[in-house]
């Protein structure tokens, strides 16, 4: 005759939690005690009584048992959080000076149980609404370290010789990275995510590889190099930026991908010219317009667009509106359909933003502001969903020329759109624009909208 189940209540004792959990996943796991008991070398009895809480859990079974169920390491931390190995706790490298947690106290659960009843192998249940109420989440995330879950994470293996597929996924990150870049900005999770990819990239060069792939893979490699290069260009890693740049750079000379590699001499150029170094940037620009013939109209726009910017921002007024003629002239022959697809970012209104860029630098030496804000106005309204920061920077812009020579109260207006925005991306170039916008709005404290500009600037960018 069978025994009357056995309610779980995880709320009586810490030893109940620990139970609690170790039922939940074994149920997600598919396995009887039995099963368990045999991958682990205890009786299931064993297994029984501690999901009923009526013996401890020591750290090793604790570990063997995360193991088999492939939990991360959560029964682990929770033996030591429960009382049962407490004393072991200040001793445990992943988990120093840890005391002992109560159900309802701050911790981690491990895993959120399902809010019903759930009967198990042995006849017993656990009220999961119980659980989940004396567990709330937002107790039990707070001061947690959640960073040791992933610690023991096997990397991926790298396959013996590279393969098409291998190359296609290379070639499929940068492409979904770049997106991202444009979307949300260079810093936080993007770069951090183009990094790692970038090193898988690189381990792949080291492979054995087939002649007929050779061209492919470095071309990936460039592609991949160029935004990771970017997103440390944003973030104001420059070093880092550098040094990716000049990798992206020799990747794609290996290739023999003309196209890759103007692409990222114009990003050497431009952060050459961001830094205040006007004569590398030239070069850089002049670099990747060798052999221009052999460049699409778009990709020698963008350069010389590149060496526009280098040349304003050294007040080389006619040298730059002559870049700028010429970045003009080669971007009304465009065919968008000849560009590589790593160029499709450059539209009219990219154009219209990175000259306007360029001009609105020639206007400490004497130039026109209305040409700057026409072109900077443009590139705002052109710009999509897609390419935020780009807009971000354009609207910026735009709203630092007005404020230097226009309006200030359509200045502030134009301000706290771009700060809007600003706010949403991981940009450190989009906040030191706003940096730049908030000593000019401080000209005209006098003015309400534009001193309110100022301090919402210094209360939403801290650092």
């Amino acid at each position: 005759m069978p025994q009357p189940s056995k309610d779980l209540d995880p709320t009586r004792s810490p030893q109940d939690w620990f139970g609690a959990h170790l039922r939940h996943w074994r149920m997600v796991r598919r396995k009887t005690q039995r099963e368990l008991a045999f991958e682990v070398h205890v009786s299931a009895s064993t297994i029984a009584k501690i999901e009923k809480a009526e013996r401890p859990c020591d750290l090793p079974l604790a570990r063997s048992l995360d193991n088999a169920l492939d939990t991360g390491g959560i029964l682990a931390w929770l033996c030591l959080r429960t009382g049962a190995d407490a004393d072991k706790a200040s001793g445990d490298v992943d988990n120093p000076a840890v005391a002992p947690v109560l159900p309802g106290l701050p911790g981690f659960p491990g895993a959120m149980l399902p809010g019903t009843e759930s009967t198990t192998d042995d006849g017993s249940h656990v009220d999961r609404r119980t659980f989940l109420g004396a567990t709330g989440a937002a107790a039990l995330l707070a001061g947690t370290p959640l960073s040791h879950l992933i610690k023991p994470a096997e990397p991926s293996r790298l396959p013996s010789v590279v393969r098409p597929e291998d190359i296609e996924q290379v070639e499929a990150a940068a492409t979904v990275l770049a997106g991202w870049d444009h979307h949300y900005g260079g810093g936080g999770i993007v770069r951090t995510a183009a990094e790692a990819q970038l090193r898988w990239a690189s381990a792949l060069l080291e492979l054995p590889c087939p002649d007929p792939l050779r061209a492919g893979l470095f071309a990936a490699a460039a592609r991949l190099g160029m935004v990771v290069g970017a997103a440390d260009f944003d973030a104001h890693a420059h070093q880092d930026a550098r040094r990716v740049f000049a990798f992206a750079a020799a990747c794609a000379e290996e290739a023999g991908q003309w196209h890759l590699r103007a692409k990222v001499y114009s990003y050497r150029a431009r952060q050459a010219v961001w830094l205040g170094d006007c004569d590398s940037g030239l070069t850089y620009a002049e670099l990747g317009l060798a052999h221009e013939s052999r460049l699409t109209p778009t990709e020698r726009a963008m350069l010389h667009t590149a060496k526009a910017r280098a040349l304003a921002k050294a007040g080389e007024l006619q040298a730059a509106l002559r870049a700028v003629g010429q970045a003009d002239e080669a971007f009304a022959q465009a065919r968008p359909g000849e560009d590589p697809p790593w160029m499709a970012y450059y539209d009219a209104a990219q154009h219209a933003g990175d000259t306007g860029h360029a001009l609105y630098d020639l206007i400490a030496v004497g130039h026109r502001p209305d040409t700057a804000a026409d072109r900077l106005r443009t590139a705002v309204e052109g710009h999509t969903e897609a390419y935020v920061r780009s807009r971000t920077f354009s609207r910026s812009k735009l709203a630092s020329l007005t404020m230097a020579t226009g309006d200030p109260h359509e200045a502030a207006t134009i301000g706290n759109q771009a700060l809007d925005e600003v706010v949403k991306l991981q940009s450190r170039r989009a906040t030191d624009d706003m940096r730049h916008l908030a000593r000019l709005a401080a000209v005209h404290r006098t003015t309400p909208e534009a001193a309110m500009l100022r301090d919402r600037i210094k209360e939403t960018i801290k650092t």
